[in-house]
C-alpha cells in the first residue's frame, strides 16, 4: 500500500489524536443535549444540578408532542417506500439503459444534494401555494422526496453496478422471464443496497427541518419543526428530550445500515 497506517511512527499518533479531537468535536453538543434532558432544571443549564426523567414524561403526555412524532414518522415510511421505488426503476435506467444523455439526466437527478435546501424549500413553497399542497400530507412527502430520491438513486445505482448480469442472463437462460429474473435474481442480490436506501430516505424525511418549516401549518407539523417552533418560545428541557429521541432513532437505524454494509462485505 502507499501509506501504511502501522508505518507512519509518530505520525500515525498525531493522526489519531486528530481523528479524536474532531469525533469530540462533533459529538460534544449532542452528548450536552442528551444530558440537558436529564437534567433537574427547568431551564437548559449545563452542568444539570440533578438527573430526572420528568422531561421525558412531559414529552410523552403531551398530544401535540406525539402527533409531530407520528407526523414525522408517516411521512418518513411514506418518502422511504416512494424513494426506494422511484430510485430503482431510476437507477436501472441509469445503468442498465443504453440511451443517450444518461449523463445530464443523472445530473439532474442529484440536483437536489447540490442546491442549498433553502433553495428548494422557497420554489416549493411558491409552487405549492398555488396547487394548494402547503401544510398536506402530500405537500410533505413531494417535498421531502425530492431531496430524498437522490441518495436512493445513488446507493441503489452503486450496488446495481456491482451486480454482475450475467447472472441475471444466466436465469433467463434457464427459462426465466426478464421480469421473474429481476424480481428472483436481481433484487436479491441487490437487497443490501435497497435496505440501505430504504434507512437513508426514511432519515433524510425524519430529520429534514427547512422543507417542514416552510410546509408547515398549524394543525399539521413534523417533530423537527414542533422542536424549532418551541424552541422560540420556550427554552424547556422537554425541547432537549425530543431532540435526544430525534438522534437516538438516527444512531439505531445508522447501526443498522452500518450492519448491513458489514454483512454484503462478508
Amino acid at each position: 500500500m502507499l501509506l501504511d497506517f502501522d508505518k507512519l511512527g509518530a505520525w500515525k499518533w498525531a493522526l489519531s489524536a486528530i481523528c479524536a479531537v474532531m469525533a469530540l468535536f462533533l459529538l460534544l453538543p449532542i452528548l450536552f443535549i442528551v444530558a440537558l434532558s436529564f437534567g433537574s432544571s427547568r431551564w437548559l443549564i449545563f452542568p444539570p444540578p440533578g438527573w430526572t426523567l420528568k422531561w421525558y414524561e412531559e414529552l410523552f403526555a403531551d398530544p401535540r408532542w406525539i402527533g409531530a412524532a407520528l407526523t414525522s414518522a408517516k411521512i418518513g415510511v411514506i418518502v422511504m417506500v416512494l424513494s426506494v421505488v422511484l430510485g430503482l426503476l431510476a437507477s436501472m435506467a441509469l445503468v442498465r439503459g443504453t440511451f443517450r444523455g444518461r449523463a445530464v439526466l443523472r445530473a439532474f437527478f442529484l440536483t437536489p444534494m447540490v442546491l442549498p435546501v433553502v433553495i428548494v424549500a422557497v420554489a416549493l413553497y411558491a409552487a405549492f401555494l398555488r396547487l394548494g399542497l402547503n401544510g398536506t400530507l402530500p405537500g410533505f412527502v413531494i417535498a421531502h422526496l425530492i431531496v430524498a430520491l437522490p441518495f436512493a438513486i445513488i446507493t441503489i445505482s452503486g450496488a446495481l453496478e456491482t451486480f454482475d448480469p450475467s447472472i441475471e442472463d444466466a436465469a433467463i437462460l434457464c427459462g426465466a422471464s426478464p421480469w421473474e429474473a429481476r424480481l428472483r435474481v436481481t433484487l436479491p442480490g441487490i437487497r443490501h443496497g435497497l435496505f440501505s436506501a430504504a434507512i437513508f430516505s426514511f432519515l433524510i424525511s425524519w430529520d429534514e427541518v427547512v422543507l417542514a418549516i416552510f410546509m408547515a401549518s398549524p394543525a399539521l407539523q413534523t417533530l423537527p419543526v414542533k422542536v424549532w417552533t418551541t424552541l422560540r418560545q420556550d427554552l424547556t428541557p422537554v425541547i432537549a428530550a425530543a431532540s435526544t429521541l430525534l438522534v437516538a432513532l438516527t444512531v439505531i437505524l445508522m447501526i443498522v445500515a452500518a450492519l448491513i454494509r458489514k454483512g454484503k462485505s462478508e
